[in-house]
């Protein structure tokens, strides 16, 4: 949109603003500014999108002030919205418990222009595409140029549902940023299912586009709208496709998820647990983009792939187009060549080409199986990434400890959003934790520990990285270690019932490391004795140990 234009825009919302304001307001201060704040008892605000706020002058806001603001635009609709007709300007408001309003948030709309180009031979492929983003990125400035892209250049019937018209502004003219598509008006922000149905039904769209589908209703009447052959141009609550497939509310647009109890024979050849979590259907969007900020867009052009790759555990690398820049097929197949060795598709390929030819192997020598079953194991662990763990009453350092020592494939996180699997104290199992009920309804695996002891937390662990016997040496520690810390459990009791000292059996150093924090925590004394492979612990007393007790 040109300067011209935005200037007698701005116009437009500077007329409805109190005259002692109005005059503190100069164009030059405007180019980057998001919205003006008006609260009673406040100084004026103007807030540009880099963060930085100014204030403008030293008088506060009134009551009048705000009531001259109020009776120069609509009325407010039922979610405290209004807007000035002809422009893309939105005003807010915010009401006492009394209903009276006290504040307005007057966010100044723009059009701008070419912040689809990167992605135009995308819109043009004729497929459902979903954008997802944080506040602000711009969602919903991309929706009005692809309205207008998609009517005006290709022709099409497109029918823009408006919800609080926040994409083609208010009053009964839809604004020419959408070109030639049609608009319906949304009066209330519960009724948008509905209208995305009658959109449907009563003006043969072959194209309909919605901003913010934020619930389930709304994800089923998009569903219903691609089964029905129509194009969808939408956006969603979510910053990213991994957050949208743990929310339960909107993972249907993606094709949701169920959990899948496989056979003995399928677990052992995809070497992971039995449970699993699959996409459930095919997903209602083709296409998925995340809009990383205003100029970086990752595009996931095979929707039920990704979530396929994400649900699996591996690796998936959209393609990222930067804004200005333009994208043809050509370009993005040298940007994102399949076969260079650092993309994450590449390494996904090859290994996944190796263990086929190890199965294929195996069944013609049955009789090797063991060793290829083993070697199939090594590729499939390099396809798996980091485990995200979320602990729950359960002591973070014992499993610090347990994940370096052994050097496991997991890290602790303390987001249950980013979390792969939960690890809780079985204490806690069926009291109604608001964290394990969140859990259950992210479909996050959830593993519990009867005490906080080291021999139970590692085996806990060992179930939860499905850590299997096809690894034997390290199923072999894991066994060890288990054996030889229950014997420093027994001995410790025996020291603490009043022997003066317990020898253990002979032990490598990594364990007799284990066994010696274990006896440290008791405040007892440990000392490696012996030599070579006969190196083994010694426990004698210490000084506080009276009328302690393992469990």
């Amino acid at each position: 949109m040109s300067n011209l234009q935005f200037q007698n825009d701005l116009d437009r919302l500077l007329e409805v603003l109190p005259e002692r304001v109005r005059r503190l307001v100069n164009y030059d201060q405007m180019e980057d500014v998001i919205e003006i704040v008006l609260d009673i008892g406040r100084t004026p605000e103007i807030r540009h999108s880099n963060g930085k706020i100014e204030y403008l002058g030293s008088d506060f806001v009134t009551e009048e002030d705000i009531n001259y603001i109020t009776s120069h635009i609509q009325e407010f609709t039922s979610d405290n919205r209004s807007g000035i007709p002809g422009t893309l300007h939105r005003i807010s408001a915010i009401r006492n418990r009394q209903g009276k309003v006290i504040g307005l948030t007057c966010r100044i709309g723009r059009v701008v222009t070419g912040t689809i180009a990167c992605i135009k031979d995308i819109c043009m492929m004729n497929k459902s595409i979903l954008f997802l983003g944080r506040p602000g990125v711009g969602k919903t400035t991309k929706l009005r140029e692809i309205s207008r892209l998609v009517a005006d250049e290709l022709g099409k019937r497109v029918v823009v549902v408006d919800t609080s018209n926040e994409i083609a502004g208010d009053g009964d003219t839809p604004h020419p940023a959408i070109g030639h598509a049609r608009r319906m008006q949304v009066r209330q922000p519960e009724f948008q299912k509905d209208i995305m149905i009658e959109a449907v039904e009563n003006h043969t769209p072959e194209v309909i586009v919605v901003d913010e589908i934020g619930t389930e209703a709304e994800a089923q009447a998009a569903r219903t709208i691609a089964e029905r052959g129509v194009m969808l141009i939408a956006t969603a609550h979510g910053n990213s496709l991994e957050s949208l497939i743990k929310n339960p509310t909107l993972s249907d647009l993606v094709g949701g998820i169920q959990s899948v109890t496989l056979g003995d024979d399928e677990a052992r050849r995809r070497a992971s647990q039995k449970t699993v979590l699959e996409r459930e259907k095919q997903p209602t969007f083709d296409i998925v983009i995340e809009i990383l900020d205003r100029n970086t867009l990752a595009v996931y052009k095979n929707t039920a792939e990704a979530v396929d790759y994400i649900l699996r555990g591996w690796p998936i690398r959209p393609e990222i187009r930067k804004v200005d820049r333009v994208y043809d097929d050509a370009q993005v197949q040298n940007e994102n060549p399949p076969a260079e060795p650092s993309a994450e598709h590449g390494a996904i390929s090859e290994i996944k080409d190796e263990i086929s030819k190890l199965d294929n192997k195996a069944l013609k020598d049955p009789t090797d199986s063991l060793k290829f079953s083993f070697s199939r194991q090594k590729y499939v662990n390099d396809v798996k990434k980091f485990k995200k763990i979320y602990l729950y009453a359960v002591s973070r350092t014992i499993v610090e400890k347990i994940i370096e020592r052994l050097d496991l494939n997991a890290e602790i996180t303390r987001n249950l959003d980013d979390a792969d699997i939960v690890i809780a104290h079985k204490n806690f199992a069926k009291g109604g934790a608001k964290i394990l009920s969140t859990a259950n309804d992210y479909r996050l695996q959830i593993f519990y520990i009867k005490t906080n002891s080291m021999a139970q937390i590692q085996k806990v662990l060992k179930e939860a990285l499905d850590i299997t016997e096809t690894s034997e040496t390290l199923c072999g520690y894991y066994d060890d270690a288990e054996r030889a810390l229950d014997e420093a459990k027994a001995a410790i009791n025996k020291i603490l019932a009043g022997a003066e000292h317990v020898e253990l059996t002979p032990q490598n150093q990594h364990i007799r490391k284990l066994q010696h924090e274990l006896v440290e925590q008791h405040n007892l004394e440990s000392k490696s004795v012996g030599e070579g492979e006969q190196r083994h612990l010694r426990i004698v007393g210490g000084k506080d140990f009276e009328n302690k007790k393992i469990i």
